[in-house]
C-alpha cells in the first residue's frame, strides 16, 4: 500500500527575506544568492519541529525522509525533523525534489562541499550530474522536465514500503508539479495517495484536515493552485500550455514569498 506523505516546504532561506520596503529592491540580488542558507536565526525549523512533535501524531510515525539536497531543505531537515533522526530514521537525499528554476538560488552546489558541510548526512543517493540542470534534462527548467520530474517523484512514493514519509522540497516544485498547492515557509501538508491512483497514474489527495486549515501551521493559502504565467520561460511553455489547458508565461517562475 502507498504511504502517507508529509509534504514540507523549507524555513525561509536568505532568497525569501521580503524587502518590498528596501530601496532599491534587493529582489535580483537576493535571486543571485548561490544555494542560499536558511535565515540566521532559523525560527522557524524550530517551530515546526515543535509544532510536529507536540501537535501532529502522524509525525512519530515517519519512517523515512526525502529531502532536496539544497542547502536550505538539508538545513531545515536537520532541524524540523532532528528528534526523528535522532532516533534512527533515516534521510534520502534526492535530487529530483529540487527546486525549479536554474537561478543561483535555485542551483545546487557540489556534492564534495555539501559533504563537507553536512558531514552527519550520506550523499551516496545523488545523482552524478547534480548540481547540473541541462536544459533537455530531467532537471532542466522547463515546463515539461519540471512536470515529468514531478511525476517521476510521485512514482517512487508510489512505490515505497514505508508507512509514513515526510518530504523536504520547495515551493515552486511542489506547486507545479507534485501537489498543485501553495506552501508558506516552513509549513507542511499532508497527503494519500488516491485510490483510483496506479503506478502509471499517480495522484495525491490532501487530508482535509490541512487544506482546511491552509497547511499543517496553518500558514499556507489555501485551495489548487495550477501553473501560471510566471512559472517557466516563455519559448516552450505555450506548446505545453496548449497540451494541458494551462496559460502562457512571459517571464522565469519566483518561489512563493516567506510569510
Amino acid at each position: 500500500m502507498p504511504p502517507t506523505v508529509i509534504l514540507i516546504r523549507h524555513a525561509e532561506a536568505l532568497h525569501n527575506v521580503n524587502n518590498k520596503f528596501a530601496h532599491p529592491p534587493l529582489l535580483t540580488s537576493l535571486a543571485q544568492l548561490p544555494n542560499s542558507s536558511l535565515t540566521a536565526a532559523n525560527a522557524q525549523s524550530t517551530r515546526l519541529r515543535e509544532h510536529l512533535r507536540e501537535e501532529q501524531p502522524l509525525a512519530e510515525k515517519v519512517e523515512m525522509i526525502v529531502a532536496s539536497p539544497m542547502v536550505r531543505t538539508l538545513q531545515t531537515a536537520l532541524v524540523g525533523l532532528s528528534w526523528l533522526i535522532e532516533k534512527g530514521v533515516k534521510v534520502e537525499l534526492d535530487p529530483m525534489w529540487q527546486e525549479c528554476s536554474d537561478k543561483p538560488c535555485d542551483t545546487g552546489s557540489p556534492v564534495s562541499q555539501l559533504a563537507n558541510r553536512f558531514p552527519q548526512l550520506s550523499f551516496d543517493t545523488v545523482d552524478h550530474a547534480y548540481p547540473a540542470k541541462p536544459r533537455d534534462s530531467i532537471y532542466g527548467f522547463t515546463s515539461r522536465a519540471v512536470v515529468a520530474r514531478g511525476q517521476a517523484c510521485l512514482k517512487s512514493l508510489y512505490q515505497r514500503k514505508e508507512k509514513v514519509v515526510a518530504v523536504v522540497s520547495h515551493s515552486g516544485f511542489l506547486r507545479t508539479a507534485v501537489s498543485h498547492t501553495k506552501y508558506a515557509n516552513a509549513d507542511y501538508r499532508i497527503f494519500d495517495f488516491s485510490p483510483d491512483s496506479s503506478l502509471k497514474d499517480p495522484e495525491l489527495v490532501e487530508w482535509g484536515s490541512t487544506a482546511a486549515n491552509g497547511g499543517g501551521m496553518g500558514k499556507s493559502e489555501k485551495g489548487r493552485a495550477e501553473i501560471v504565467e510566471g512559472d517557466f520561460p516563455p519559448e516552450e511553455l505555450k506548446e505545453v500550455g496548449e497540451q494541458m489547458g494551462i496559460k502562457t508565461s512571459r517571464e522565469p517562475a519566483n518561489e512563493v514569498p516567506s510569510s
